[in-house]
């Protein structure tokens, strides 16, 4: 009976071991990696399609009417008309950064043309001051007065628009423009967007549209007013919504601070702008008029060169051509490159920026019901990185600059 058993397993074993070899052989015929590549290209889908469904925030910016079935308190047409406002600000950002490259290049382009023919009419008049009298001598008398003429007229140009503060007020235009971009950001994705989010955004950018104009015929800054003012470049500040808190984070204490504070920047840091710019000022004004004044002086000695100085009395002339000319470039030296109309459009700017400081703190204060002001603790945050301090320092000026950043 053992024996009959063991015979038995013997031929199921080999039974099994002829199929399996069977089977081996069998598989062998099948493409397992191909098997392989199929099973493991499904987690590959999945983790695709999870990574599309955790992030929906890709599909926000191009659509952002199919995120709004995920989130129903938030109104459709708010969050659109918030988008148009984004898209339009973008678009100003990259107009202002472009036109503020190529003013930037307008002035160095003028800068070096000007002086170049400049110092080449100087040049000439000394040579028709040392020649020999004949029709080479009548040449470059011609010549230096003609090119101290063109010069006299660019020099006139140049001094009107003021490349360089043009060129400032683009760069100052781009930087307000991106803050409001991330501000329209910020509200889209942290906030509960209102009709009031799309009114002050709308009204932003209004205000930054009429501060810094893009076209130089019709709108374009007065680059030498009578007096020197802060730019201003916000709406006038509109009154906030009542918030769930009953104090906001306001006592007496942050509101003692925010006065002091507010004195300071008027008293101190929005003064000394104001006082550095008129400096700058009175400065471009002199320089805008003396370059025109020197090369015209110029012009008018380089006609009445005497060759060989055979005329005693004609050596102003000679003088008049050969240092009006020099002097003419030092003064458009001076001016342009070292971009005095940009410095006073930086104080000007400058003085604006504290300005706006003093009228987010007054505007905060002077609403008497503390739930429709800004959050206490975050508006006190807010201004000490504006005035770069930190909150110990915010709340000991110690009748000292405001601001440490500028």
């Amino acid at each position: 009976m053992a024996t009959l058993q063991a015979s038995s397993f013997l031929r199921l074993s080999c039974t099994n071991a002829n199929s399996s070899s069977s089977s081996r052989k069998r598989t062998a015929k099948i493409n397992i990696p191909n098997i392989r590549t199929n099973k493991t290209s499904l987690p590959m889908l999945i983790s695709e399609h999870e990574q599309f469904t955790i992030h929906p925030m890709e599909e926000l910016v191009l659509s952002p009417s199919r995120i709004l079935i995920h989130d129903t308190n938030q109104d459709p047409l708010v969050i659109e008309k918030l988008y148009v406002i984004k898209e339009a600000v973008a678009d100003r950002v990259e107009m202002h950064r472009n036109i503020g490259e190529q003013r930037s290049q307008w002035n160095s382009m003028l800068l070096t043309s000007i002086n170049g023919i400049t110092l080449a009419a100087a040049t000439m008049a000394g040579i028709a001051a040392t020649s020999s009298a004949g029709d080479s001598v009548l040449g470059l008398k011609m010549s230096s007065a003609m090119m101290y003429l063109a010069a006299t007229g660019m020099l006139t140009i140049i001094n009107t628009i003021q490349p360089s503060q043009l060129a400032e007020e683009q760069r100052n235009a781009t930087r307000l423009f991106q803050d409001l971009y991330n501000q329209i950001e910020t509200t889209l994705s942290i906030g509960h967007p209102s009709g009031i989010d799309v009114k002050e955004a709308m009204d932003r950018v209004l205000a930054l549209d009429k501060a810094y104009p893009l076209p130089l015929l019709g709108a374009m800054l007065e680059k030498f007013p009578s007096s020197v003012e802060p730019a201003v470049w916000w709406p006038q500040q509109r009154r906030k919504q009542k918030r769930s808190v009953n104090n906001n984070n306001w006592d007496s204490k942050l509101e003692e601070e925010m006065k002091e504070i507010m004195g300071v920047l008027g008293r101190k840091d929005q003064e000394e702008y104001i006082r550095l710019g008129k400096k700058a000022l009175k400065l471009n004004k002199f320089l805008a008029m003396s370059g025109p004044l020197l090369t015209g002086l110029a012009a008018i000695g380089s006609m009445f060169i005497e060759s060989d100085l055979a005329c005693d009395g004609c050596n102003w002339a000679a003088m008049l051509g050969i240092v009006g000319g020099a002097l003419a470039s030092v003064v458009n030296t001076v001016e342009h490159g070292g971009q005095v109309g940009m410095v006073f459009e930086m104080y000007r700017s400058n003085a604006g920026f504290f300005e706006y400081v003093k009228e987010s703190i007054e505007s905060n204060l002077m609403e008497t019901e503390t739930e429709r002001r800004e959050n206490g603790e975050v508006f006190e945050m807010k201004v000490a990185l504006k005035l770069g301090r930190s909150l110990s320092d915010l709340r000991n000026l110690d009748e000292e600059f405001a601001s440490k950043l500028f």
